[in-house]
């Protein structure tokens, strides 16, 4: 019985999501959108997202923002750039070398010291660019859990 039981625990562990797949991006041409780790989360999560080189071509600045709203589409925060401390609001990046940037929220509601209550809350990337002197936008959603 305890052999069996270990074969279990050892199995569950071989075949948990590993972090790379876990943080799997929604396949796309320009700009991927990755899954929020961890996720459940409590008290606070990163929201990888990418960025194609070709949309800084010529010294271009894509425009991006980053929402979070409950069930209820009410907006509940606006994480912020890891590693400058600016609000992804319609913050226009600069190339980075590596097209990878990370949000950060801190599991609080917007403007508030109070956490966001456990549930289900979406998290959307929009993102505007020039392409062949031409406006382009898209915008992403994924889901993630607040579990405390």
């Amino acid at each position: 019985m305890r052999l069996s039981a270990w074969v279990l625990v050892l199995g569950l562990i071989l075949l948990a999501p590993s972090r790379a797949r876990a943080q799997s991006c929604s396949p796309s041409d320009k700009v991927a959108l990755c899954r929020n780790y961890p996720n459940p989360f409590n008290p606070e999560t990163f929201i990888p997202f990418r960025l194609d080189a070709d949309l800084f071509a010529s010294g271009q600045k894509p425009v991006v923002g980053i929402r979070i709203y409950n069930v209820l589409a009410q907006l509940v925060a606006v994480p912020i750039l890891q590693g400058s401390g600016e609000k992804l609001e319609g913050l226009a990046l600069a190339w980075n070398g590596s097209g990878n940037f990370t949000a950060y929220w801190d599991g609080k509601y917007q403007q508030t010291d109070r956490e966001a209550a456990s549930g289900v809350y979406v998290y959307q990337l929009s993102i505007q660019w020039l392409e062949d002197g031409k406006a382009r936008s898209q915008t992403f959603s994924k889901k993630m859990t607040v579990a405390k």
